[in-house]
């Protein structure tokens, strides 16, 4: 059976390596090196196997070793980026220095300090990086600037939920040790020139946003900036949830998409004038030069871009193709995706994780398979306009199909109306936004970018107002619950056996992405959850979940009513708790009686408790009675709790004793006040 696969084992390879990386953040205790070393020695035994019997079964040593390799570039990775991480609440002066500018959920402007001083915090115990959103007075900012301001930080917060999201291990990898938030002013303690080095890159593509935005003022020019240097900061919230509700938000990030279309763009140009002197075009490989060209144009936007996880990976795409181009080989095909999805796994393994990495490969496998077999088929698609139109459509439609699984299961929405707003959008990407922006480029150095840029403005402004008005329709939305956690895993595997396997077995892959399909149609969701501060509780009912408090606690209703797969909003939900003469809030269950206290002076009035009662507090205190007490001081070591088939889950009990949830021992190097 082995055998009959020859020449598309390949395409399993990162695959294998996928399973050793996810069986690592799978384990819920850190490995010492005794697994390391049995893992790793399973892995070279393996491979001395394969290299000693190549037969049939060759494939299977392999497969062993990369998922040895997976299991260890994983831990690798986990260890290289390790950093101290604030164990307290701090308040009080933060410096640094300016590396990276951004928005978070709430529309405010976000700064990330490197070279971090804190006010009575030793050197060993300071964060190497710490992000803070700015909710006071705007200021001007600059990359490598050091700056000063007083601030509350916190360490990164675990999941919401047992299971959920984990901001922790996120932060983890970005190396953040802190996160938090200030409404006092920004001080500049040293300008950009005395702290730039190694930022000239952000510095340039900050000053490059900027002269777009002085161009295109607006969303329009927020959008361009966006597209052309990957800076976000000047899109309004309003525009963000319209691109999201249209399923067009993927035109806002530097990925697959616009990498593709700036080095097909570049390629074809170069290639075009290449040939037009019959002199030329005769006596050099004008392919290839227009390869390496292309090639180089894509590695400047990289860079331009600030080189975040999603271009890196549209980047080594890109490569790929191109190198296949250089050495007379298919450029589209399944080992091309297979080698580029090896390549980010090795450098970033904790990519497999996030919702980029999944969507960007599906899209990408799954149009090289479907259009592979409309070539092998030879499917006559029409003549040359019919069969530009209809390759618009079709990619989009695979495409949308390939990532509205790992979309909603990550995002818990699905865009009804995506492909309308996809094919109105998409083409104009590729024929004016994308060729517009190179334009600009190549007459910034003359000073004579604004009419290319204005050109790009027209497109930029069709494109949202597209995803206005898909956003406006009835329905454009849909809310769908969370998965369970084998679901995406189960879905991926039977489709990639689709894909990859030859054969009439392939079809079998269909029935574990059915039963995928089906689990998830099934999804439960648990009766009750708590905040890991005790500041919010939520309880499953007839109505949907019925939230203790109509306001606080903001992101963590939002995150529950998402998962739920419910669109109303904290105050709609809050409204389902019943009512209390006091401010006690109690709710009943079949399980026994919630109560939730929240104020010191309501806490200060329940004293005595009822057997079955489980009383969450949001502050600390003693309680007479045999009830079952949560406030933070045991909620610190719990974490967020889930209510499931009357057992109590901790958000510890499922995330474990990993590196990224306890404090690191030992520090890489110590950070010094400036670089003067």
């Amino acid at each position: 059976m082995l055998l009959e696969q020859r020449g598309h084992l390949f395409a399993w390879s990162p695959v294998c390596l996928a399973g050793g990386i996810g069986w690592y953040f799978l384990l819920r205790s850190e490995p010492g090196w005794q697994v390391y070393s049995v893992t790793l020695g399973a892995g070279a035994i393996s491979a001395a196997a394969a290299l000693r019997w190549p037969g049939g079964w060759a494939a299977l040593g392999w497969a062993i070793t990369l998922l040895a390799a997976g299991f260890g570039l994983a831990g690798l990775r986990a260890h290289s980026v390790s950093a101290p991480v604030l164990s307290w609440r701090y308040y009080g002066p933060v410096e640094g220095r300016i590396v990276a500018l951004d928005r978070s959920a709430s529309d405010a402007v976000r700064m990330t300090l490197d070279r971090v001083v804190m006010r009575d915090v030793r050197p060993s115990r300071t964060p190497d990086r710490v992000r803070l959103s700015l909710h006071g007075a705007p200021a001007t900012l600059a990359p490598g600037q050091r700056v000063m301001t007083t601030g509350h930080l916190s360490p990164p917060q675990g999941p919401v939920e047992p299971g959920g999201f984990d901001f922790r291990q996120y932060a983890w990898f970005q190396e953040l040790g802190a996160v938090g938030y200030t409404r006092n002013p920004v001080l500049t303690v040293a300008p950009s020139i005395d702290g730039i080095a190694g930022l000239r890159v952000f510095s340039q593509r900050m000053s490059i946003s900027a002269r777009i935005q002085q161009i295109l003022p607006g969303d329009i020019g927020g959008f361009a900036a966006a597209v052309t240097t990957g800076d976000r900061s000047a899109m309004s919230l309003n525009a963000l949830k319209a691109l999201r509700a249209s399923n067009l938000a993927h035109l806002l990030a530097i990925s697959g998409l616009h990498m593709g279309l700036l080095a097909g763009f570049v390629f074809g140009l170069l290639r075009l004038i290449l040939v037009i002197a019959p002199a030329v075009g005769l006596r050099i490989p004008v392919k290839k030069i227009a390869a390496i060209g292309a090639l180089i144009t894509a590695a400047g936007y990289l860079a331009l871009s600030g080189g975040n996880v999603a271009t890196e990976r549209a980047f080594v795409m890109v490569a790929v193709v191109l190198c296949a181009v250089l050495v007379d080989r298919r450029a589209l095909s399944l080992r091309a995706v297979a080698m580029a999805a090896l390549i980010v796994l090795t450098l970033r393994p904790e990519a497999l994780l996030g919702p980029g990495f999944q969507m960007s490969f599906a899209a990408t496998t799954a149009l090289v398979a479907v259009f592979g077999l409309l070539r092998d088929g030879r499917v006559n698609l029409g003549p040359g306009w019919l069969k530009s139109v209809l390759g618009v459509v079709i990619s989009s439609a695979v495409a949308g199909a390939a990532t509205a699984p790992v979309g909603a299961a990550h995002f818990n929405t699905l865009s009804q109306y995506g492909l309308i707003a996809n094919l109105l959008s998409v083409p104009l990407m590729g024929i004016l936004v994308i060729p517009a922006a190179v334009v600009a480029a190549c007459l910034a150095p003359f000073g004579l970018e604004a009419l290319p840029l204005q050109a790009m403005g027209l497109g930029l402004r069709w494109i949202l107002g597209v995803a206005h008005w898909v956003a406006g329709m009835e329905g454009a939305q849909r809310h769908v619950v969370s998965p369970g956690p084998w679901v995406l895993p189960v879905l991926a595997l039977g489709l990639l056996w689709v894909i990859i396997w030859q054969g009439r077995a392939r079809w079998v892959g269909f029935v574990p992405a059915l039963v995928a399909f089906w689990l998830w149609s099934g999804a439960d969701r648990p009766a009750v959850l708590i905040a890991d501060s005790g500041g919010l509780v939520g309880v499953l009912t007839e109505q949907g979940r019925a939230l203790s408090k109509p306001k606080g606690s903001g992101f963590v209703a939002r995150v529950w009513l998402e998962n739920d797969g419910d669109g109303v909003r904290q105050d709609t939900a809050a409204q389902r708790w019943p009512e209390s003469e006091d401010k006690t809030r109690i709710i009943e269950m079949e399980s026994g009686e919630i109560v939730h206290l929240t104020g010191k002076r309501v806490a200060a009035g329940f004293r005595d408790c009822k057997p079955g009662q489980l009383v969450i507090s949001a502050v600390e205190l003693e309680l007479n009675g045999p009830c079952d007490l949560y406030d933070p001081k045991r909620l610190r070591q719990t974490g967020s709790l889930a209510l499931r088939d009357g057992q109590i889950i901790t958000a510890r009990s499922v995330s474990g004793n990993r590196i990224w949830n306890t404090q690191p021992t030992r520090r890489r190097k110590s950070k010094v006040l400036s670089d003067q």
